[in-house]
């Protein structure tokens, strides 16, 4: 079983003894119907990994850089959902069960994303290309989305010591990412592209927007619906200068902060002292024309970075972004 899994697991048990009385984050949230992963558990993905041993079993991508992206199918194997199972107790996992190769044009993953929204999730600094998937397994199925489920997967080494080799792998994926969003809101009658970025693929994804508005104008803005970044590492200057460059996008940013983001905190340090945006106050992130929402006190463990998947009212927080809500 995962750490994450685990994590999630004992959050949800803990949230039905103690969100009901809850004054926080996820006091107004709603009830939500089964996502599409209940009914299809399939997650299409784009990645510019390189395939080992031609992706056709675990570990399917490694850490390297591939000379073109792929677009494919995971197919996974959902949790037990028994009586007598860990899932109904909140601590079963999901399983990637195999991979089904589409091909290497964004427009075909377009295809495979039907005509409704999608929900990219982008994940951060060391990563394996497994858990990437998991992860946007993970949360699909908890904020209940109704719609195709996209992972993007770049380059991670998955190692503490490898953080200048996966940022800039993060920013060389940045032209593939472009064309995956291009391809996507330029589908004939889709949907809006809903994007979660984490951590350090809050820098990809940025770069990526400010490319796609740079070629489209304002007329992309009503094909891209909620933008969360979740305890985004990038620096406050780097973020605001991004955020000037893409006009009304940015008014689709949510940025889900905690002051006591350790992992954050040794990033910052790893920087040069610059404060990340997801450890900043909050008053210093809104001043930048974003919605933020301070996670601090929502936060039980010793890193408090991966509170999008692990608490249930940050969760709700993510829904609400994509209702278009923010009650």
């Amino acid at each position: 079983m995962s750490r994450r899994a685990l994590l999630g697991g004992l959050m949800s048990a803990g949230s039905a003894l103690a969100l009901g009385g809850c004054a926080g984050l996820g006091a107004t949230g709603a009830r939500y119907d089964a996502s599409s992963l209940s009914v299809d558990p399939t997650v299409l993905v784009a990645t510019t990994r390189k395939p080992v041993s031609g992706g056709r079993a675990k570990p399917w991508f490694g850490p390297e850089r591939a000379t073109r992206m792929t677009i494919a199918r995971a197919r996974l194997v959902a949790p037990d959902e028994s009586r007598l199972s860990l899932a109904s107790v909140g601590i079963g996992d999901w399983r990637l069960d195999r991979l089904e190769p589409v091909s290497a044009d964004a427009g075909d993953l377009a295809a495979e994303a039907g005509g409704g929204d999608v929900l990219i999730y982008v994940h951060g600094f060391k990563q394996t290309f497994e858990t990437a998937v998991l992860d946007a397994a993970h949360l699909s199925e908890r904020i209940r989305f109704r719609g195709r489920t996209i992972a993007f997967s770049w380059p991670s080494r998955d190692g503490l010591f490898d953080y200048a080799y996966d940022r800039d792998s993060a920013m060389w994926s940045r032209d593939e990412f472009e064309r995956v969003l291009s391809a996507l809101v330029s589908a004939p009658g889709a949907g809006r592209v809903h994007i979660v970025a984490h951590s350090m693929g809050t820098m990809l994804t940025l770069e990526s927007l400010r490319q796609l508005y740079a070629k489209y104008g304002d007329t992309v803005t009503g094909k891209i619906g909620a933008v969360v970044f979740a305890a985004p590492d990038i620096d406050m200057d780097v973020f605001s200068s991004a955020v000037q460059r893409i006009g009304p996008l940015a008014g689709k940013i949510t940025v889900i902060a905690s002051t006591n983001d350790r992992a954050l905190a040794l990033s910052g340090q790893l920087a040069g002292g610059m404060t990340r945006v997801g450890a900043a106050e909050k008053a210093a992130i809104a001043r930048l024309g974003v919605r933020v929402v301070d996670a601090s006190a929502e936060g039980w463990g010793i890193v408090n970075h991966d509170l999008f998947l692990s608490n249930a009212d940050v969760q709700k927080v993510i829904r609400r972004s994509i209702d278009g809500t923010t009650a």
